[in-house]
């Protein structure tokens, strides 16, 4: 069907005008050449807005009902893995046929985007909750002390996994919440052994390490490594070295010969 001329301005207000001065709805179509259902509806929108003009139009209707909106975003919700192909099926299987775009602009509207997922180590509850306890006994320390601290550790780099990008459906400032990351872990398959150290003012020294570490060696591996890392960083007097408590950092012969 071929779209109809919209009637101007002036047309519209001389049938309200006609329509206040008593005549019929069919007259005044007769009169302007106006259909007598187009002359009803423009008076019908001048009872109830008071104008003739055009009101703001809502635009296409949403393609994914509100029930639809919630089912999806409940679903990432649940598991933000999922992808836009298993959406689009979950709708279909409920009656809506969209696309993966619409998928897309729909939880965007929702403030969930598709980011890559971040890599973060494999934790257990134990090792978070001493992590948040160092960190709240240092919460309030001034700059200046973090940028005396030389922090050290050893790490075995291993293949763990698929080495491919996981993408997940993630609100804003919430990529380190644990359903939007890939846990990594240290054992299993080829590796690599490093030690290396930093400070506020950059990187020390990274090496690897060819055999199997233990205390006699680390003690070696600091005692060619650290000083020359700590002159090369140009610390201060009185620097602070900060390991963990591995058994081979808390052993008798180590913690004598850091003093």
């Amino acid at each position: 069907m071929a779209k109809t001329k919209e009637l101007s301005k002036d047309t519209r207000n001389k049938i309200v005008d006609l329509h206040q001065a008593g005549k019929t709805e069919s007259a005044i179509g007769k009169q302007l050449g106006v259909k007598k259902s187009t002359v009803g509806a423009i008076i019908r929108k001048w009872k109830t807005y008071k104008t003739t003009d055009n009101l703001p139009r809502s635009g296409a209707p949403r393609k994914i009902s509100p029930r639809g909106v919630k089912m999806i975003t409940r679903t990432v919700s649940k598991n933000p893995r999922t992808t836009r192909g298993d959406l689009v099926n979950d709708l279909q299987r409920a009656g809506t046929k969209v696309t993966k775009a619409t998928i897309s602009n729909t939880l965007r509207r929702q403030g969930l985007k598709s980011c890559s997922a971040r890599r973060v180590p494999l934790l257990k509850p134990v090792h978070v909750q001493a992590r948040l306890k160092f960190a709240r006994e240092h919460l309030d320390d001034p700059e200046e002390d973090w940028e005396n601290v030389i922090w050290s550790d050893e790490t075995k780099i291993e293949l763990f996994g698929k080495n491919s990008t996981c993408r997940v459906w993630r609100r804003k400032n919430a990529e380190l919440h644990p359903k939007n990351t890939i846990p990594t872990v240290k054992h299993g398959g080829g590796n690599i052994m490093l030690w290396g150290c930093f400070s506020a003012k950059g990187p020390g020294r990274l090496i690897r390490v060819n055999e199997r570490m233990n205390g006699a060696m680390y003690r070696e591996i600091l005692s060619e490594n650290l000083l020359p890392s700590a002159r090369a960083l140009k610390m201060k007097r009185g620097w602070v070295f900060q390991h963990d408590n591995d058994p081979k950092h808390t052993a008798r012969a180590t913690k004598e010969w850091l003093h």
